[in-house]
């Protein structure tokens, strides 16, 4: 037995149809459900028209505590899944499961026409179902701790997200959960492009979900000042800008689905996009801050660049990670010079002016952005830029988006922990 170069294939490799042939990856589905929309075609119409989801809180009354301002998302869930349903589910996997609903009915991918035992879902969360656990616990101090629900550990844990999507859509690949802070979904995208690369599956789910605007996690980035703590939500998420002062907390989940060109072009499905390249580094320096250089963000960049065979010349848009806390935007900036060069112009752009930080569902929301970006033609805007801080000199596309031929997009995500993740995302030809 032996593959398509002419190799011997191991026994291993040929029970789990993996092959040494390099897999082009694509897209044929996005499903997204953020502040600036409920699916695809009502968020990507906000973020052309360069709309702000950053909104004061309703969820809970945050008159006591410092931040009054998020991005939240508005559903009723019982629109999506019966009430039953929705009591054994955290916000953050329902938000993940109607994401990947919208996925894959884009993608037109059924039983009919894939093999489900090579069919992956890889949904990562940074913080998992933190409102269960704060609820559970109150419950558990007036009834005892005996009397917790016995849903709180399967509804709370980070990869419940991808195992209930796993039994709506009937895959029965590999089914898990990447953790890297805010570069969650980053990193599962990435890991699901080398999932069908390398041949382990031929379509894979992959995205990230993450719904955490409650008063302990406002609390808990507040303490650590990383949150805007103002009250206008135009000067809130501001990039770039001089006068950022934090990151503002949002909720969403974006799923895309993947699968191999081959795959793909059997069943005559509609192409995005080309999810080509992927590089992820860690800076090993602090729990929290980045690394002030840029280094390791900057080693991510170029890996990323290299896995898809492609220059700096070549790319047309990078979506920014963008938080709009001062360490992080001036960081990122020298890293990007780092990788094109001190009089870098290709646009980079930060969407979280307008979605505000979704923390582990970021990368794979501007990762669809990328997507829709490369087949569209369009640049998305940093809204709300007003004041250029000399040490962020990049070309932010302020204000408004511009319409742009773009054949490669980047998009960078950093998380605590010291974690990068970029990706590109090419035009499909």
């Amino acid at each position: 037995m032996s593959n398509t170069q002419g190799q011997p294939q191991t026994n291993e490799q040929a029970a789990h149809g993996m092959s040494q042939v390099r897999q082009r990856v694509v897209i044929t589905g996005l499903g997204a459900v953020t502040p600036l929309g409920n699916d695809v075609t009502s968020f990507w119409q906000s973020i052309r028209a360069g709309r702000c989801g950053i909104t004061p809180i309703s969820a809970y009354d945050a008159t006591d505590q410092a931040a009054k301002l998020a991005a939240e998302v508005h559903i009723e869930p019982g629109e999506y899944v019966s009430a039953a349903e929705a009591r054994k589910m955290d916000r953050f996997t329902l938000l993940a499961l109607i994401a990947a609903r919208e996925a894959l009915r884009d993608s037109g991918i059924s039983a009919e026409n894939t093999n489900l035992e090579r069919a992956d879902v890889l949904v990562a969360s940074g913080i998992g179902g933190l409102a269960t656990t704060v609820r559970e616990h109150l419950r558990a101090q007036e009834r005892g701790w005996d009397r917790v629900s016995p849903f709180y550990i399967p509804t709370t844990i980070p990869n419940m997200a991808a195992g209930r999507i796993a039994i709506d859509s009937g895959f029965r690949g590999d089914s898990s959960c990447v953790v890297t802070a805010c570069a969650s979904s980053s990193h599962a995208l990435g890991e699901a492009m080398r999932h069908i690369r390398h041949g382990y599956a031929d379509v894979v789910l992959a995205g990230g979900a993450e719904a955490c605007v409650i008063p302990l996690a406002m609390g808990g980035f507040t303490s650590m000042q990383a949150l805007h703590t103002g009250s206008d939500p135009a000067r809130a998420s501001i990039p770039f800008d001089l006068e950022r002062s934090g990151f503002v907390l949002g909720e969403g989940a974006g799923i895309v689905a993947l699968e191999s060109l081959e795959h793909a072009l059997a069943r005559g499905a509609r192409i995005y996009a080309e999810l080509s390249g992927f590089g992820a580094t860690c800076d090993a320096y602090h729990m929290t801050a980045p690394d002030p250089e840029g280094t390791g963000a900057a080693r991510a960049m170029r890996l990323a660049l290299a896995d898809a065979g492609i220059t700096t010349s070549d790319v047309g848009y990078i979506n920014a990670h963008g938080t709009s806390t001062p360490l992080n935007d001036k960081g990122e900036t020298l890293a990007v010079h780092a990788v094109f060069g001190a009089g870098c112009t290709v646009p980079c752009s930060s969407t979280k002016s307008m979605t505000g930080h979704l923390l582990g569902a970021a990368g794979a929301v501007e990762g669809i952005v990328c997507a829709l970006a490369v087949s569209e033609g369009f640049l998305p805007p940093t809204i709300n830029y007003r004041v250029p801080d000399p040490e962020c000199d990049l070309d932010v596309v302020p204000g408004t988006g511009r319409n742009a031929e773009v054949r490669h997009a980047l998009s960078n995500s950093l998380g605590f922990g010291g974690h990068n993740a970029s990706l590109v995302v090419s035009e499909y030809h």
